[in-house]
C-alpha cells in the first residue's frame, strides 16, 4: 500500500501536471479555484455521464442564451429543455432550472459557498457541490466521479467492488485526504487534475502507464492488476420493450397539422413532446392494439392505426427500446390532456420549437425527408 505520506505526493504532482497538460476547455477560462462558480456549475452537470468532445458545443450555446443566473432563472422551461435537446438525461436540465431559481430568491443570486446549502438544491449532490466548492470557491473538497473512482481504485489496488457502500466510503475518504493535502491555494487544481488524469491517462481500458505521473506511487501498476480495476458489480441483463407511436394527422397522413403530447413533468423526459404512444403490454394483440390503447388512456380518443412510419432503435440506461411509428388518424373524441400534461396540432414546419426526445426527432426526420 502506498505510505500514509502518499496523498500529499498525490496532490504536488497532481497540481504539476495538470498545469501542463490541462485541456483548454470554454469554462477554465480562469483557474481552478478563481472561477464563477455558474459556469463552473453547468459544465459539470453537463459532464454528468456525456462525453466532454459533446458538452463543449452545448455548453457554448447555453452560454450564450444564458450567460448569467439570473437570465436562466428568468427562462421559460420549454427554453431551457430545447437548448438541452439531444443531450439527454432530462432531468438534469429541468433540476437546473428549478435550482437557478431557488438560489435568485433565496440566496440572492450567489451560488452558495457551503456544501450543505449546495446539497439543498435540486439537482446537486455531493460530487457536484464539490466540484463547485473546490473549483469556483477553492475550497479543499473532495469530488468523486467515475473517472475518480477508476484513479483511486488504481492508486490503492482496490479489490471490491466499488459499488458497494463501504468501498465508496473509502473512496470519499481518500478522494478527501489528497485534496486537504493540496498545495496552498491549489484544491481546485489537484480535483481536476485527478479528474484529467481518469480521462486522459488512467482510462477504462488500455491505461497509459508510461504517462502517468503517479505511476510509481500506483499498486495497482506495481501489481499489473490496473485492467482488473476498479471492481464492479456484474451487470444485470438490461430489459428490451417494444413501443408504439402515432403520428396523428388531422387530415391524409402528410397533410394538415399533426398532433403532439407533452410529457407529465414528474418522470422520464418530463416536460419534453413526443408522438403520443406506449410499451407494448402482453394483452396486446399486435403494436396496432398498443396504439389504440395508448391513445385511449393518453387522450381519450379512438385512433384508426395507418402505414407504419419508420422503426429505430435506441438505448437509455436502464433499458432499450424498438420504436415503432405509425400514421394515425382520429375517428371519435376530442383529445385529452389525462396521461399527458398537454397537447397540441402543429405543422411540421413549428415542430422546431418544441423540445423533443432524440427518438422523435428521428420521427420528424423521416417525416421531412418523405413529405
Amino acid at each position: 500500500m502506498p505510505s500514509i505520506s502518499t496523498p500529499s505526493s498525490i496532490a504536488q504532482r497532481l497540481a504539476a501536471w495538470h498545469g501542463d497538460q490541462q485541456r483548454d476547455l470554454p469554462w477554465r477560462a480562469l483557474p481552478a479555484g478563481q472561477r464563477d462558480a455558474y459556469p463552473v456549475w453547468v459544465s459539470e452537470i453537463m459532464a454528468q455521464q456525456t462525453r466532454i468532445a459533446v458538452v463543449v458545443d452545448y455548453f457554448t450555446r447555453w452560454m450564450d442564451s444564458f450567460p448569467t443566473l439570473e437570465n436562466l432563472a428568468a427562462a421559460d422551461q420549454q427554453d431551457v429543455l430545447k437548448l438541452w435537446e439531444g443531450l439527454g438525461y432530462y432531468s438534469r436540465a429541468r433540476n437546473l432550472h428549478r435550482a437557478a431559481q431557488v438560489v435568485v430568491d433565496e440566496y440572492g443570486g450567489v451560488v452558495p459557498h457551503t456544501r450543505a446549502d449546495l446539497l439543498k438544491l435540486p439537482g446537486i449532490g455531493a460530487y457536484t457541490a464539490g466540484a463547485i466548492l473546490s473549483l469556483a470557491y477553492g475550497q479543499a473538497e473532495p469530488i468523486l466521479d467515475g473517472n475518480v473512482k477508476r484513479v483511486l481504485a488504481r492508486l490503492w489496488d482496490i479489490d471490491r467492488s466499488i459499488d458497494e457502500t463501504e468501498t465508496l466510503n473509502e473512496l470519499w475518504r481518500l478522494a478527501g485526504a489528497i485534496v486537504k493535502a493540496a498545495p496552498a491555494d491549489e484544491a481546485g487544481v489537484v480535483n481536476e487534475g485527478l479528474m484529467e488524469l481518469g480521462a486522459l491517462v488512467c482510462t477504462p481500458k488500455n491505461p497509459r502507464c508510461l504517462l502517468c505521473p503517479l505511476a510509481d506511487l500506483c499498486q495497482a501498476a506495481q501489481n499489473s492488476t490496473q485492467s482488473q480495476r476498479p471492481v464492479r458489480r456484474p451487470r444485470k441483463r438490461t430489459p428490451h420493450y417494444q413501443v408504439a407511436a402515432a403520428v396523428i394527422w388531422e387530415d391524409a397522413p402528410g397533410q394538415g397539422r399533426l398532433l403532439i403530447a407533452q410529457r407529465p413533468q414528474k418522470g422520464m423526459l418530463g416536460g419534453l413532446w413526443e408522438f403520443p404512444g406506449g410499451k407494448q403490454e402482453p394483452e396486446d394483440a399486435d403494436l396496432s392494439a398498443t396504439l389504440r390503447r395508448e391513445i385511449q388512456e393518453e387522450m381519450d380518443v379512438e385512433i384508426a392505426v395507418g402505414a407504419q412510419v419508420t422503426t429505430i432503435q435506441h438505448a437509455y440506461t436502464h433499458f432499450s427500446i424498438t420504436l415503432h411509428a405509425f400514421h394515425a388518424r382520429i375517428v371519435s373524441g376530442t383529445p385529452q390532456s389525462i396521461g399527458c400534461d398537454d397537447w397540441r396540432w402543429t405543422t411540421l414546419d413549428e415542430l422546431d420549437a418544441y423540445p423533443f426526445p432524440v427518438t422523435d426527432q428521428k420521427i420528424i426526420a423521416v417525416l421531412r425527408d418523405g413529405i
